[in-house]
């Protein structure tokens, strides 16, 4: 006898099989990421350290890593993001699968890895259609970073991009103030 099970079934059963391993569902399809490599961890930890002492927590905001982020995209969509900026009480809007609303977020960051189109292609459209005011891309792969910003009607702008050499400016709306070495957002180092 076979056993139907949701995709929300499926993607569980491959999160506790696939260890260390991240799983999203993405426009209605299960996306698994392998674990990060050491550069993408300094990254993050790089970054939490800087949002700390822009003062994150003094302005009402909390820097983490890897909360989900539940998306309008279809009925089990959920995303998990490198890394956030969120509302200090984001844990009053939980939603499902250890996810939360989607308000709650101010802005998005992902590190790009082995599977780096999922990070510059299919979030940029679920991110700007659950209305995340900042997204941030270090891509690696491509040895830049995007910021899009701002969507209307379920879409960003065209983004800014930034090389070597330059800082990042985190847009005002976010609500701390940062410029950010894409050095720092590539590689982890300053």
């Amino acid at each position: 006898m076979l056993h139907e099970s949701s995709l929300a079934d499926a993607a569980d059963r491959l999160w506790e099989e696939l260890p260390g391993h991240r799983v999203e569902i993405l426009n209605g399809s299960i996306v698994v990421t392998p674990p990060p490599d050491g550069p993408h961890q300094v990254t993050l930890s790089s970054l939490i350290v800087a949002c700390r002492k822009a003062g994150d927590r003094q302005a009402g905001l909390r820097t983490v890593a890897g909360i989900g982020l539940w998306l309008p995209t279809g009925p089990d969509d959920y995303a998990v993001p490198d890394l956030a900026i969120v509302d200090a009480d984001f844990q009053d809007a939980p939603v499902e699968k250890n996810s939360y609303a989607p308000h709650v977020f101010r802005l998005v960051l992902e590190v790009t890895s082995s599977n780096w189109t999922n990070d510059t292609a299919t979030k940029v459209d679920v991110y700007a259609r659950a209305g995340i005011p900042v997204y941030l891309i270090a891509d690696r792969r491509h040895d830049e970073v995007l910021v899009y910003a701002d969507p209307v009607d379920g879409k960003y702008a065209d983004p800014v991009r930034y090389q070597r050499g330059q800082s990042v400016p985190v847009p005002e709306s976010v609500g701390v103030t940062l410029d950010l070495a894409v050095g720092t957002l590539l590689d982890g180092e300053d």
